[in-house]
């Protein structure tokens, strides 16, 4: 499973750069905009071909998802920790809409102690990041997790082999993408090294 989460600054041309990584065969799109207000969060999704809103995760607004018709929410951490006893109500809440539910993560043994059954989750950092100056790797070693887990921090078509080798079910990419010249090249050549590893 390949998932790009969209840049947290906004992009020019965003949009059309979105479009073209669904075009050429993007999953899922976490769609990540802490600066956006709801109004301008919508307005960026509605430039989004609609075609391809099914395979949207929305970290922001969750309560979008079914008039976009979205493919799920994503809880993050705070969030997460912050809905305490009410979580399990929250995702049941989503997950019987047909959303699908996943969660940040950042320690192995938070994720074995959470009760609550989510789609997948994101752990993070695995690698040092691209995308966070001095956020450095931990190298989680998730064989032993019976969660379907996928792997962030430091993603790229460098690292994707060393992810996988450490029980990562998948790969969540940020600055594998957005922090390069050419967002659609970079993505085109970690997808290409994916499918020959995943064979």
């Amino acid at each position: 499973m390949l998932i790009v989460l969209s840049s947290e600054r906004e992009l020019e041309n965003e949009a059309h750069q979105i479009n073209k990584l669904f075009e050429n065969d993007l999953e899922v799109l976490h769609f990540r905009k802490p600066t956006l207000g709801l109004e301008g969060y919508k307005a960026l999704i509605q430039k989004i071909n609609p075609v391809y809103h099914d395979r949207i995760v929305l970290h922001q607004y969750h309560e979008l998802g079914n008039s976009f018709k979205c493919r799920g929410i994503h809880i993050q951490e705070r969030l997460r920790e912050g809905l305490e006893k009410a979580l399990k109500i929250y995702v049941n809440d989503y997950k019987e809409k047909g959303l699908t539910v996943s969660s940040s993560f950042h320690s192995i043994k938070d994720i074995e102690n959470c009760s609550v059954d989510f789609d997948y989750v994101l752990l993070s950092p695995v690698f040092e990041s691209i995308s966070k100056a001095g956020y450095l790797g931990k190298s989680f070693d998730v064989n032993g997790l019976n969660q379907f887990v996928i792997g962030m921090g430091g993603i790229n078509e460098n690292t994707l082999q060393a992810t996988f080798d450490l029980g990562f079910k998948g790969v969540g990419v940020l600055g594998g993408i957005w922090n390069t010249k050419d967002s659609l090249k970079s993505f085109k050549t970690i997808y290409e090294k994916l499918k020959i590893i995943k064979k």
